[in-house]
């Protein structure tokens, strides 16, 4: 799981860079153009590292380090993924539409959540064991 969130990090921080600098560039439509291309591109990418984070946290058989946090990081990369997916839908991508996008409150909660998770993973914490009824941890 930590793989998938390290990977999906740098997949939609490298994003969410490139959409700053499309959106500052005041483009009305990406046709034709170059950087429109490459959010479009970056867009799809973010899609599919989204939709394999999903499935990992998903994952009854895979290893979960805080279960809450990770109820609220597939909400954030559903709610993500819906955003990114609306906007990879339009036939036209103007840089206002990628602004709005980049200000949206889903992207910039997922990329929080997997910025702290990082954190987490490369600073090597354990996670604490949950005491249950008789004090016993599990």
């Amino acid at each position: 799981m930590l793989a998938e969130i390290g990977t999906t990090s740098n997949t939609l921080e490298e994003c969410y860079e490139r959409m700053l600098a499309y959106a500052a560039q005041g483009l009305p439509t990406d046709e034709g153009s170059q950087s429109g291309a490459e959010v479009r591109e970056c867009l799809a990418r973010a899609a599919v590292a989204l939709t394999g984070l999903i499935v990992a946290s998903a994952d009854p058989a895979g290893v979960r380090q805080v279960d809450a946090f990770l109820d609220v990081l597939d909400r954030d990369a559903r709610s993500s993924l819906a955003a990114i997916e609306l906007v990879l839908a339009q036939p036209s991508i103007s840089s206002q539409l990628i602004d709005n996008l980049n200000a949206s409150i889903h992207l910039r909660a997922l990329l929080t959540d997997l910025f702290l998770l990082s954190e987490i993973a490369a600073a090597g914490r354990a996670r604490p064991l949950p005491v249950v009824g008789n004090g016993v941890a599990r």
